[in-house]
């Protein structure tokens, strides 16, 4: 039979309707799977982001430190984000001893959540077909298997994320106000968590509701406002906690300009990241935190030249070299669908779940991606996870929605298209690492047009031979991206950040991220190199002072904390440029003993590293030290002795 576009979708079943029996096993071998896959040798990609972890391992040891994010136990400075995320690193660490494991197994839990919170919400709108497609695209997602394997913040702010979408669901059902409160509530703590990224969901989740929630136009205002002022409250208590506390006994705010958490918020982490421009810790063609020594104009985050940094801005960027093979596989398939179940539904009553549900993911995945797009500040292709959840829930609720619609043509149309451009595209971006694994794109390919054309033409006359079709789909959607995320799984990956596939190492000019010299492939010489030595670390384990050692920036500082158990002092912070310690400061710490060696990085200063203690303080402190102390060698490393050596005269 053919139909005409007018024709009303198939409606979706209600959430009260009694489970399948196949549902509940079906559900727990997608969360046992997705388990294996995220806690499959956890751990031995050692520290991961050193940064973080050094921050971790200081939460351990120092009370306030846990509060605050602090990036040592001497409570210097802290990590340029909020610290919600190092909160729960830092109990699972008190809990069961801190080691690499223990440090990201919540990261991986959290992964294993996320799936089915994503699997609950899409299940409430399009059933449990629809929900399962969706955590298994999630699952399988390459960027996913990355981020919920460490320790940055993008694990925690992903599944906070879902929560809000979860709630904003329920909330549309019934206009509840505790559903309203509760997605204020996750997104206040994805605030927390990762400061404005967290907002980009927002536009979608309140279309959503606004639209289509059950209840007059100033009620659905009137609840809007409630989760805004709940997100308001949720969020802001921390801040005002920040604001009062006195700055001399709390670390200073890393990345800001004025010991401000709301000025990180709106400056280095906000504005800066969507206009680009300098800042704590870099801009653009100066070395950006987590990037390589002396990036150029092609490097930096407007630049092509190093994928590490996204790629040029534009329209094409999600399907870069950079970060098309992190989250992109099925971005083609839920746009179709996106657009198609839009198109189906734009005659549907103002209250249609379906409809409701498609803006809310839509919006989520349509802001977020047009961000990450053109922004010119700094942007990392693991950024894409935050995409992963709405690509996941569009492909799961059009796939499910088109297939019960399928006895007329432009439902089977639509699946036919879907599943045609996964293929298409999963062999575009397997063709971009050719020597490996060459046959799985030819396969992947074939058996995408061939399920494509059944569905075309024949979906509605399939009878059992549907499950065959269903698995064909399921293998050629999922198999290319299932493969790099075991890959990533299994080759381990660390440093200020991380990328997808046998094609990373071409973001460090051939070498790992984290590989020789120290995080993110840095060669040796570069910032912090040769400061983690077993030397420097009989150095300064043991020593009695509130910091064993000071050095300008965090690259080897955290190294050197993490592997001796001393305090370390990032002076500067990441990249030495924030003006923590002042050199007044600085000075005062060594006439009171607080801090005993200074180790010289090589950072800042005539033939230094752009962006590494050159716009700080950094760089005053390191000439006071160097025309004050005497120079000792350890290691390798040039050490001055702040307490026991004598001043130059």
């Amino acid at each position: 039979m053919t139909v005409s576009a007018d024709a009303p979708p198939a409606t979706a079943p209600a959430a009260a309707e009694p489970r399948a029996r196949w549902e509940r096993p079906a559900l727990l071998a997608l969360l046992a799977a997705t388990a294996v896959l995220y806690l499959w040798g956890l751990g031995a990609s050692g520290w991961a982001n050193e940064y973080y972890a050094a921050a971790v391992q200081a939460g351990t040891q120092n009370w306030t430190a846990w509060l605050f994010g602090s990036l040592d136990p001497g409570n210097s400075i802290t990590v340029d984000k909020p610290p919600a995320s190092l909160w729960l690193m830092v109990l699972s660490a008190r809990l069961f001893g801190f080691s690499a494991f223990t440090m990201l197994l919540p990261q991986a839990l959290m992964g294993v959540a996320a799936v089915g919170v994503l699997f609950a919400a899409v299940r409430r709108v399009s059933g449990p077909a629809a929900g399962l497609i969706a955590g298994a695209v999630l699952a399988a997602t390459p960027v996913a298997a990355l981020m919920f394997r460490f320790n940055n913040p993008d694990a925690l702010l992903v599944l906070l994320l879902i929560v809000a979408a979860y709630a904003m669901v329920r909330a549309i059902e019934t206009a509840g106000t505790r559903w309203m409160v509760l997605v204020g509530c996750a997104l206040g703590f994805a605030f927390l968590t990762k400061m404005l990224q967290a907002f980009l969901v927002m536009p979608g989740l309140a279309a959503a509701f606004l639209i289509a929630a059950p209840v007059g136009l100033w009620q659905r205002i009137g609840k809007l406002a409630v989760g805004a002022a709940t997100m308001v409250v949720s969020a802001g208590w921390y801040l005002v906690l920040v604001e009062v506390w006195p700055a001399s006994s709390r670390p200073y705010i890393g990345g800001s300009t004025d010991n401000s958490l709301l000025q990180l918020a709106l400056g280095y982490n906000g504005i800066q990241r969507i206009a680009g421009g300098g800042g704590p810790g870099g801009g653009p063609g100066g070395g950006p935190p987590g990037g390589p020594p002396g990036g150029g104009p092609g490097d930096g985050p407007g630049g092509g030249a190093n994928l590490f940094f996204g790629g040029e801005p534009g329209i094409g960027r999600l399907f870069g070299n950079s970060m098309g093979v992190e989250a992109s596989w099925l971005l083609p398939a839920a746009l179709i669908g996106l657009a198609a179940g839009i198109w189906f539904t734009r005659r549907a009553a103002r209250t249609d779940s379906v409809r409701a549900s498609l803006l809310l993911w839509g919006g989520w995945l349509v802001v977020t991606g047009a961000v990450f797009s053109f922004m010119d500040g700094i942007i990392h292709p693991y950024y894409t996870v935050a995409l992963a959840p709405a690509v996941a829930a569009l492909v799961g609720i059009a796939a499910a929605e088109s297939w019960r619609g399928r006895r007329f043509v432009v439902p089977r149309v639509t699946l036919a298209a879907m599943m045609a451009a996964t293929g298409v595209w999963a062999f575009v971006l397997l063709g971009r690492t050719p020597e490996w694994l060459p046959w799985l794109r030819w396969v992947v390919l074939v058996l995408a047009v061939a399920v494509a054309a059944v569905m075309a033409v024949g979906a509605h006359r399939l009878g059992r031979a549907a499950v065959a079709v269903v698995i064909g789909a399921a293998l050629s959607g999922l198999a290319a991206p299932t493969a790099f995320a075991v890959y990533n799984v299994m080759h381990p990956a660390s440093g200020p950040g991380t990328m997808s596939g046998p094609a990373r190492a071409d973001a460090f000019g051939g070498m790992p991220p984290g590989g020789p010299g120290g995080p993110g492939g840095m060669p040796p010489g570069g910032p912090g190199g040769g400061m983690d030595n077993a030397a420097m670390q009989e150095l300064v384990r043991g020593v009695d002072s509130r910091w064993a050692a000071a050095s300008v920036g965090a690259m080897g500082a955290s190294g050197l904390q993490l592997h001796s158990g001393a305090s370390i002092m990032a002076i500067g912070g990441f990249s030495g440029s924030d003006d923590s310690p002042t050199l007044a400061q600085f000075q005062q710490y060594v006439a009171d003993h607080e801090v005993r060696y200074f180790i010289d990085g090589d950072r800042g200063g005539p033939g230094g590293p752009p962006g590494f203690g050159r716009d700080g303080t950094g760089a005053e402190i390191a000439a006071w030290v160097k025309a004050n102390f005497r120079p000792m060698q350890v290691g390798g490393t040039t050490v001055y002795d702040l307490q026991s050596g004598r001043p130059m005269s």
